[in-house]
């Protein structure tokens, strides 16, 4: 796939406000500070149509991007940011599952963790949840030129079976730094996309 188009289409954070259900949507989801949007700007080649923040928990709001006219990349709140007050925590939660629960033409979600890390305990907790509503299935590792390759195989290795990963499901390591390991994420998603209305 090559993402020719990309535009910021809606901004929500209830459900009447979203777009309407008539295309595909991939969802995005990680921890504050795993790098979500510099990995929106890197696999649809723009600079800034994710905001990247210096500050971790920015995002309160879900951001819908309107990709190629076709499908929709959906960016998710961060979550496990521990300078975030817990009522304001709390409502992320709920818009969160709202959505993920809720929206029928929701494909698959993109789970985002730092590969040079365990997963945490929150991480683990909500790829089981993804599993639970038939979501999971692709992990993104971040930061992967931030250690060697050999390292980065058994990181890999310890991430599927942190989170209990199956064969079949896919760990894809990607730097926004180097931009590598977009094309592989772009045909996983490709391949949700042609999956999900294969099934419609």
């Amino acid at each position: 796939m090559i993402v020719k188009k990309s535009e910021l289409e809606c901004v929500a954070v209830r459900s009447e406000q979203y777009p309407g259900q008539d295309k595909a949507e991939i969802a995005f989801a990680g921890r504050s500070n795993v790098g979500k949007s510099s990995l929106l700007n890197l696999i649809t080649g723009r600079k800034k149509l994710a905001r990247v923040s210096g500050n971790p928990g920015k995002t309160r709001t879900i951001n819908f991007y309107l990709i190629n006219d076709d499908f929709r990349i959906v960016d998710l709140p961060g979550y496990g940011y521990a300078k975030v007050s817990r009522s304001i925590s709390e409502s992320w939660g709920k818009m969160m599952s709202d959505y993920l629960e809720n929206r029928p033409n929701l494909v698959r979600v993109v789970q985002l963790v730092d590969i040079r890390h365990t997963p945490s305990a929150q991480d683990v907790e909500m790829y089981e949840y993804l599993r639970h509503f038939g979501l999971s299935g692709i992990v993104v590792a971040t930061k992967a030129d931030k250690i060697s390759s050999n390292q980065r195989q058994k990181n890999i290795s310890n991430i599927r079976k942190t989170l209990g990963m199956s064969e079949e499901e896919v760990v894809v390591p990607v730097s926004a730094l180097k931009k590598t390991g977009q094309d592989k994420l772009l045909e996983e998603i490709e391949n949700a996309i042609f999956e999900f209305q294969g099934t419609c």
